[in-house]
Formats: structure tokens, sequence, C-alpha cells
């Protein structure tokens, strides 16, 4: 039988033990929500730098970087910036943010195409009022240079005529750079006459050379007639436009492999290299066309160009320096846009400078039986071939239609002159006209202007030729009674 005290011995014992116990787990529970608050207090710390890190790299995202890639869908070259810590790179965040800059760009691009399709649309149904207006215009000038002889009159016309010719150039070239058509198919017409054509449209047009050396009879198709023209008209206002006027431009017209090539050369200042790439680009239409990327005030000129040779599988460069100092400028018109005019039936317009590929009859080799005193037969007017009776037979020389080397670069007249030379000429044959049908106004106004092209006629084959001079009152005549050179 167990003793009282033993008994109260053993429970003490048990009592200090389980006191003993409990106060263990209380200290491994107190260290351990001391670590537990430490780590809280951690995370806390973490937490919150990574909510004032995100919270920094949106506002670079708002302020820098969006901004940044909405200016960038408008000029590529400009650079995005990245992200405020690099470590992002590469993140679930940062492929985030990558996204919302890249569904942010196309966006944009969606809008700023249908806001541009927009203005386009409004400007294509201006610009055919316009041009409507000013072809009306157009034919009032006509009836008046047909009407009236007087020189001061005829040459006030002449610059008026010249002046609407310019409006409608503009005119013509917004409407295409809308998407407008370049205009209704003319008539096979020769080279050399569209080149002339595009020269007659603009300011300055004496200054432009051109130096024809195609084969006589070279012609461009109907439908790429009045493309060309237009195409030639704005290389050449660039070249006017950016070099000094006291300088030419030099116009070549050449045969190359596949087709033809009309060089433009001026001695103005040049482009930079990224403009020189930047035209480059316009012209050769890849990229699409909008008016908000063309300045303020819009510059149309390359980027007409970019839609004709986009839509007539033309070529230009204009990525080379010329020899002069300036630009060059190289329009290549394919072969299967080549044609083939007769030129004793349809010869180029008066004013248009002469091939220099013309043939030029060879005279035969002073014969050995003739003394140094009495030249050959082919040199004194006579012909090689004996009669029957064995003598020479006399014929009649032949001149050589030698064409001087000036004038395959005749420089355009002013329009003082052929406004002048034009009254002389009505008057002239004033008393001639007055019993004979009245002729249609292109015909008569053919030796009347430096060219009024009309896109809208497709019987006229006149490419908008400059005036002729005028001292060549021969030639005037015939082009404009006859009417059909052009």
């Amino acid at each position: 039988m167990i003793e009282l005290p033993d008994l109260v011995a053993g429970g003490l014992t048990a009592g200090t033990l389980s006191a003993l116990a409990l106060g263990g787990g209380l200290l491994r529970l107190r260290r351990q929500r001391t670590r537990q608050l430490a780590e809280i207090a951690a995370l806390r710390t973490q937490l919150d730098g990574t909510v004032r890190a995100f919270t920094a790299e949106v506002e670079h995202l708002a302020a820098h970087r969006v901004p940044a890639a909405a200016r960038q869908v408008a000029h590529p070259h400009l650079d995005v910036p990245g992200p405020l810590q690099p470590l992002t790179v590469g993140t679930p965040l940062g492929i985030a943010l990558e996204n919302v800059l890249l569904a942010l760009q196309s966006e944009v691009v969606a809008q700023r195409t249908r806001v541009d399709a927009a203005a386009q649309a409004g400007m294509r149904g201006a610009t055919r009022e316009i041009q409507a207006a000013l072809y009306r215009l157009q034919d009032a000038l006509r009836v008046l240079q047909q009407r009236y002889d007087d020189p001061e009159l005829a040459q006030t016309l002449f610059r008026l005529d010249h002046e609407n010719e310019q409006s409608l150039r503009r005119a013509q070239v917004a409407a295409v750079v809308c998407g407008a058509w370049v205009g209704l198919a003319r008539e096979e017409s020769h080279v050399v006459d569209a080149v002339t054509g595009g020269q007659a449209r603009l300011a300055g047009y004496q200054r432009v050379r051109v130096h024809n050396h195609l084969e006589p009879g070279t012609a461009l198709v109907s439908h790429a007639v009045e493309p060309v023209a237009v195409i030639v008209a704005e290389l050449l206002d660039n070249a006017l436009r950016h070099s000094s006027p006291d300088t030419d431009v030099v116009v070549s017209l050449e045969h190359v492999h596949h087709g033809v090539c009309v060089t433009i050369d001026d001695a103005g200042l040049g482009m930079t290299r990224d403009e020189r790439e930047r035209a480059q680009r316009l012209v050769a239409g890849d990229e699409p066309i909008l008016l908000t990327a063309l300045g303020d005030p819009p510059r149309m000129g390359l980027a007409a160009i970019g839609r004709l040779t986009r839509q007539f599988d033309l070529d230009v460069d204009v990525s080379s320096a010329s020899p002069y100092g300036g630009v060059r400028a190289v329009l290549r018109v394919d072969s299967r846009l080549i044609s083939r005019i007769d030129p004793e039936q349809r010869p180029p317009a008066v004013s248009a400078p002469r091939t220099t590929r013309r043939t030029v009859p060879e005279r035969a080799a002073p014969s050995h039986t003739y003394g140094t005193e009495n030249p050959a037969p082919e040199a004194a007017g006579h012909h090689g071939t004996p009669d029957g009776d064995g003598l020479p037979q006399r014929r009649r020389r032949v001149r050589a239609a030698v064409v001087p080397e000036e004038s395959a670069a005749r420089p355009a007249p002013r329009p003082e002159e052929a406004a002048a030379a034009l009254g002389a000429l009505q008057s002239g044959t004033a008393a001639a006209r007055a019993g004979a049908a009245e002729a249609p106004a292109e015909e008569l106004r053919a030796g009347t202007t430096p060219g009024s092209a009309d896109p809208a006629r497709v019987a006229d084959d006149d490419t908008g030729d400059p005036a002729p001079a005028a001292d060549d009152d021969t030639d005037q005549t015939d082009h404009v009674e006859g009417g059909a050179t052009r």
C-alpha cells in the first residue's frame, strides 16, 4: 500500500514535468510567431517594392513607351524605349506590356487608315469638281484664241491658258494620289511628244533641254501616254524647283534592252541619304500612301509617281546622284508599253526635238576617172549610174536631212514670243480661214499654246507640247492649219 507522502511526491513530480513541457511548447510557439512576423514584414516590404516598381513601369509605359509606339507608326525610324527594369524583359509582366504596345500600334494603324481613306474620298470629290471647272475654262480660252487676232490679247490668253494648265496638273496629281484614275486613254503618241507634253505643264519649262536619241517613230501605247506625261512632269517639277533658275535641266531619251529610258539630270542641291531613300520608297509605290504622311502642306508629286508606277508597271529610280551635282531621275518604260508610229504619216509635234538617230544618205566617193578639177557626178548633183549611152545620168540632187546639233536641244520659246508669232500668223491667215469651215478647237490650238494637255480627250493626240519657236513660221503654219501633225 502506497504511502501518502509518496503519492504527493509523485503528483508533484508529474506536475512539474507537465509544466516544463508546457513552458517549452509555449517558448517554441513564441519563437515561431516571431519568425512568422519577420517573414510577414519581409513579404510586406517586398510586396510594397513590387507594387512601386509595377506602378513606375506602368507610368513609364503610359508616359513614354505608348506615345513613342504611336509615333513609330508614322515614323518607323523612331525607337520605342524599353522597360525601366531590364530584368522585366522576357517575364510575364514584360510580355504583357509588349502585347499592350503591339495592340496599340495595330489599332492606330487601322484608325489612321480609315481616317485617311475618308480624307482621300473627300479630296477625290473636290478635285473632280475642280478639274471639270478648269476644263470648261480651258475650252473657253480655246474659243477666245480662235476668235481674236490681236497679239496683245493673244499673249494674255496664252498666259492664262498656261496658268490654267498648271492648275490642271496640280488637281490631276492630287486626284491620282487619292486613288482616282489618271484620265482617259489617248491615242498612241511619240515618246518625245509625251515628254515635251509633261514639260509644257510647268512654269520654267524654258530651262528644260531635251535630247532625243530614240529611233524615229518610237511611241507609247495609248494607255501609257498620260501616265508617262504626268511622271515626267512631276520629275521635271522637282528638278526645276530644287535647282538654280540660271541652270538647265537635261533630259535624255535613250533605247535600252527592255524598253526606253527617260533620264532627267539637274544641277541642284541634291538629297541626303535619308531623303533619297524615302523618295525611292515613294516612287516605287511599294508602301501604302497616306495623306498624313506627305507633310503639311502635302508634297504629292513623288506619291503620285508611286501610284502610277504601281498601276502601269513603270519603273522610276531616284537613288543616283546627277553628274551635275543634283539628282538623277530615271523613268524606264518597258518594251510591252512601246509601240511604233510611222513618222512619215504621223510625225512628232513641230516643237519636239528631232531625233539624233535620223539616217543621213551617204554620198558616193569620187571616182578616180575624174580629175581634180571636175568633181564626180555624185558631188556635182549627178547620179553615178550611167544611162543607155554610157554617160552619167543627171538627176535632181537630194539634200541630206541633217539636223543641226543645237536644234535637238532647241529651247522652248517664251510665252511672249509664241503669242506674238501667233498673232502674226492669225492675221495672215484670217482671209483663208474666213471661207473655210471652222476647224476643231484642238487642231487650231495645237500651235498656239505651250501644251495644254487634256487627259479627258481620247481622240486628241496632243500631249501638251511646248509652243514652236517664234521664228519657225513655216512649221507653225503647217502645224496650225493642218492639225494632223499632232
